[in-house]
This record gives C-alpha cells, sequence and structure tokens, in this order.
C-alpha cells in the first residue's frame, strides 16, 4: 500500500526559508509532481520568498500542529549536513549576520542561540523525527545529500542517523552519502537531485522569462553571447578571485562575462566579492536579479555556465548549456554528484525513484 493517505495536504520541508537557487526551486518541482494534491510549503521559520520567485513559507512547528499527520516531503538539499547553528545564522536579514557570526561562529555557545533563535532542540532542525506532532505522518527524503555526515560530531551524526533510521523512504543524491547511509544500516534509494527536472516541468516559463527585462538587456548586450558565472563567498579571497578571473577571460573568447548570485543567504554568494571580481574583468556585467526564474532564464539563455553552485551546473546541464570546468573551484557535494551520475538520464532516473517512493502512486507519476 501507498504510505500517504487518499486525500489531505503534503508538507514539503526544507531550507525553503532562505534564498537560494535549489532550495527555492525544490518545493516548485515536488508540488508540479504531487498535482493536483494540495501542498504546504514549511520550513523552520516563516518567511515570504514570494519577491524572489519562492513561496510564502510557513513555520514547520504551526504547521505539524495544523494538520497533524499529513505525509512530511524532505524537498531536497544538503540538509543532513545542516546543523542548528548554521540554518539559524542562515535565516538572519543580511544587515545582522555579520556580526552575529562574528560573535558566535566556532564557539559552544552558538547551539544555545540557535536553540533560542529556532524554538527547537534539534541540532539537525532539518530532519524531522518521528514525535508527537508529526503522529502517524509519513516522513519522506527526496534527494538530500550529506557527503561529510561522517566528519560531523557525534551527537549531531547520531541525530541524523536515528532520524533517518525511523525515515518511512530514504532518497539521497550522491554515492558518499549512500555509502554513509549504509555504514549505519540505513536502507536508501540512490537517486538525482530533484532539479534535474526543472527543464521538463518549467522549461517554457523559463524561456519565456528571457524575452523581457534584465535577462533580454544581457542577450542584448552581448549578442555574441555570455558566460554565466558564479561563485561562493568562501573563494572570495585576493588569490582565488585573481585565478577566477583570469581562467575567465580565457575562457570568455571575446564573449561577455555575467555574475549572478545562486544565494543571497549568509554563507553564499557575495556582491562585494563579485564586484572584484568584475573589476579585473573589463566588461564584465554583475546581474542584480535574486528571482530565481531570472536566473533559470539567465543560465539557460547563456553560451556556457562556470560555477560553484551545485544547481546552477544542474539548470545549466538540463537546458543543454556546457559547463566549463577548472576555472571556479566546486566542493565535495558538487564532486560527489559529478562523480555519481555524470553522463547518465538523471531524468529518468529520478522518475523511476520518485515512482518507487509514491507505490502504488498518483498523481502524474
Amino acid at each position: 500500500m501507498s504510505p500517504f493517505p487518499p486525500a489531505g495536504p503534503f508538507i514539503l520541508f526544507g531550507a525553503c526559508d532562505r534564498h537560494n537557487l535549489g532550495d527555492l526551486l525544490f518545493p516548485h518541482l515536488a508540488a508540479a509532481l504531487l498535482a493536483p494534491r494540495e501542498v504546504v510549503v514549511a520550513g523552520l521559520a516563516a518567511r515570504d520568498l514570494t519577491p524572489f520567485g519562492g513561496h510564502r513559507v510557513r513555520a514547520i512547528g504551526e504547521v505539524l500542529r495544523e494538520i497533524p499527520g499529513a505525509p512530511g516531503i524532505h524537498a531536497g538539499g544538503e540538509l543532513l549536513c545542516c546543523d542548528a547553528w548554521e540554518a539559524a545564522a542562515m535565516l538572519l536579514p543580511a544587515e545582522e549576520a555579520p556580526g552575529v557570526i562574528a560573535q558566535y561562529d566556532g564557539r559552544p555557545e552558538r547551539f544555545d542561540w540557535a536553540r533560542q533563535v529556532l524554538g527547537r532542540d534539534d541540532r539537525a532542525p532539518y530532519c524531522l523525527g518521528k514525535s508527537q506532532s508529526l503522529q502517524d505522518g509519513a516522513r519522506i527524503f527526496l534527494g538530500v545529500g550529506g557527503v561529510d555526515l561522517d566528519r560531523r560530531d557525534a551527537v549531531f551524526r547520531d541525530e541524523v542517523l536515528a532520524k533517518l533510521a525511523a525515515a518511512d523512504w530514504i532518497g539521497v543524491r550522491d554515492h558518499r552519502t549512500l555509502a554513509h547511509l549504509s555504514a549505519a544500516g540505513i536502507a536508501a534509494t540512490l537517486m538525482p537531485d530533484p532539479a534535474v527536472l526543472t527543464a521538463e516541468l518549467f522549461g517554457a516559463r523559463i524561456r519565456e522569462r528571457a524575452e523581457p527585462g534584465e535577462v533580454a538587456a544581457v542577450r542584448a548586450a552581448f549578442p555574441q553571447g555570455y558566460l554565466a558565472v558564479q561563485f561562493a563567498a568562501s573563494l572570495g579571497d585576493d588569490a582565488t578571485l585573481a585565478c577566477i578571473a583570469d581562467g575567465l577571460a580565457r575562457a570568455a573568447a571575446g564573449r561577455g562575462i555575467v555574475l549572478f548570485r545562486a544565494g543571497a543567504a549568509p554563507w553564499h554568494d557575495d556582491l562585494g566579492a563579485y564586484r572584484r571580481a568584475a573589476a579585473r574583468l573589463p566588461g564584465a556585467r554583475i546581474f542584480e536579479s535574486s528571482d530565481i526564474w531570472d536566473l533559470c532564464a539567465l543560465i539557460a539563455a547563456s553560451a556556457s555556465f562556470a560555477g560553484s553552485s551545485l544547481h546552477g551546473r544542474i539548470v545549466a546541464e538540463v537546458f543543454g548549456v556546457p559547463v566549463i570546468e577548472g576555472i571556479v573551484p566546486v566542493g565535495e557535494k558538487v564532486a560527489a554528484y559529478r562523480e555519481t551520475w555524470a553522463g547518465k538520464d538523471v531524468a529518468g532516473a529520478y522518475r523511476t525513484a520518485w515512482a518507487a517512493m509514491l507505490k502504488p502512486g498518483f498523481g502524474n507519476t
């Protein structure tokens, strides 16, 4: 039998309460696949991300109290390695984040601060556990990641593994995460990241988005084509920026260079670093919009993509945009995903895993 009730809403839960391309895309993708069933989008905090193409996100505690027993789907992302401190800090307003991070980062009391901010005792708050609030609702992990789970502290790791052990179905997006769970005796299905269905489900919307507005202005400014470029704030030191700029200058070969932020939340992408990079690249342009549909359109209309963002890379790949390797350093998350899925039918693999999760199925499967 299906683990889901025949009627009622689904809770789509994740880090969709802060600005990041993948996290804001995930609920759109899951909702499209679940249609016509109702979905409620929830995060750790109530946030209105609609100005950026996201959802009006509700706080998970409130949602679970209001609709106990509803199936909860972790909609995707590196949720298995996001601790309470990181989660709370990334929810901070941009003007507050530097001061709070400077005060607490690396200090034991950061978790006390996070507990007060989030109103939760979990060390791994983006993983839902069996609780009185959840009652009998099924819990699904859908294409999530946890590449360095084996290197996290024991308290955090044990909590994540205990929550996963009690889940109804687990899909992980890379072979490293799968190995970590297997070593703990937890069964999981290997499946691609949900963003592999971006072109299939929203291709027309994204192509239309390239016709007006800022994407159209970029295309007009660079009729010879442009490189869509993104890099994380952690790559913003002078030496790394110099290497990135030199590589981009060589790769551009007469085309334009457009720098964009895949994530505006703390610890994601930094406009200051982009401005310093642009100063090294005459004619380079910084894309201003943070709307995820504009970002997807910018990538889809580009001549090539270079970046550290996993979801920037995936969007490029599903729209047939070449990915330039070796200019922007990528982390373990991207490396593990690339090792797992390079050259494979990712959309087909995702559909197969989705059907297995829903078995015997309903909706648009």
